[in-house]
């Protein structure tokens, strides 16, 4: 099957997420798309799980390096624990967002903590890449965790949103952006309905779970729409759903992508390419076995 639809109405397409395995683990990958790169700033979203893996196995992410993004991770469920090169070592829990800025150079691994492993560990979440407008592309890394407690919940009938990064519907996250940009994790009881604000020029919806109708088309989980420019938007759950929304200003440019290396630049992926080679990016603690460059 395509990995894109072309629907009619508000809904400009639809992406559908795509498998792809990470060493034994699938994720459905939906961005970066080749009809469809980037939605405002975001350029990646891999879908984790659900999955619930055999005793003692669970994720086991080596040290990789990063440039010109920041990664973000938020889960549903289970937990993972990060590690980097700034010496960040800390676990992520459900409703918890981490906010990892790579800027000019940052590794990091992330796996399923040890205690969590005998009793058959859970993981189902989202990992997204936010590209950083040029001039903050070499910033200096950093690392920013904000646990649950510190999002801004905005309540209505049937809804629930959690605003993981920007403003959204009067409340405003604490997270630290570098570009104009919304992020939010939304529950939606059936029946419930969803105005997405048209304050942004690139929006998306990504159904987690359930399903919803938008200006009476349906769509299901594993989708993500990518809505038309100041169109009204209304979602309408004809499910129990979750679905995360984002979205922003376009960059000011196009953005290449290579492995884990995002920049502006194709000559500073390459530079990328032999710091990584070269061992240029600092040793992650803890960790005794990065992944190779891929060849």
């Amino acid at each position: 099957m395509s990995g894109l639809l072309e629907p009619e109405g508000p809904v400009e397409m639809v992406i559908l997420g795509r498998a792809r395995d990470l060493g034994g683990f699938e994720v459905r990958r939906v961005l970066p798309y080749a009809q469809r790169r980037m939605v405002g700033p975001f350029i990646f979203l891999d879908h984790m799980g659900p999955v619930t893996f055999e005793a003692p196995a669970g994720i086991d992410v080596r040290a990789h390096p990063h440039i010109g993004l920041s990664t973000v991770t938020y889960l549903f469920d289970g937990a993972l624990m990060h590690r980097d090169s700034l010496g960040t070592e800390l676990v992520i829990q459900p409703g918890d967002v981490n906010w990892m800025t790579a800027g000019s150079g940052i590794a990091h691994s992330e796996r399923t903590p040890a205690e969590l492993r005998p009793d058959g560990a859970r993981l189902h979440g989202i990992q997204s890449w936010v590209a950083l407008p040029a001039a903050f592309e070499e910033q200096v890394p950093a690392f920013a965790h904000h646990g649950k407690e510190a999002l801004p919940v905005v309540e209505g009938e049937g809804l629930k949103v959690r605003l993981i990064a920007g403003a959204l519907y009067g409340a405003r996250s604490p997270v630290a952006t570098a570009s104009d940009l919304f992020h939010a994790d939304v529950a939606m009881a059936t029946g419930a309905r969803l105005e997405i604000p048209a304050d942004w020029i690139e929006r998306a919806a990504y159904l987690v779970e359930g399903a919803v109708t938008v200006g009476g088309e349906p769509f299901e989980a594993g989708q993500m729409m990518v809505l038309k420019p100041d169109a009204e938007i209304v979602l309408t759950a004809t499910a129990p759903s979750r679905l995360m929304l984002l979205g922003g200003e376009p960059l000011e440019g196009p953005r290449y992508i290579w492995w884990n290396f995002v920049s502006s630049s194709k000559e500073r992926l390459e530079c990328a390419k032999d710091d990584w080679r070269a061992g240029r990016f600092g040793p992650v603690p803890g960790e005794v076995d990065p992944l190779p460059l891929p060849e």
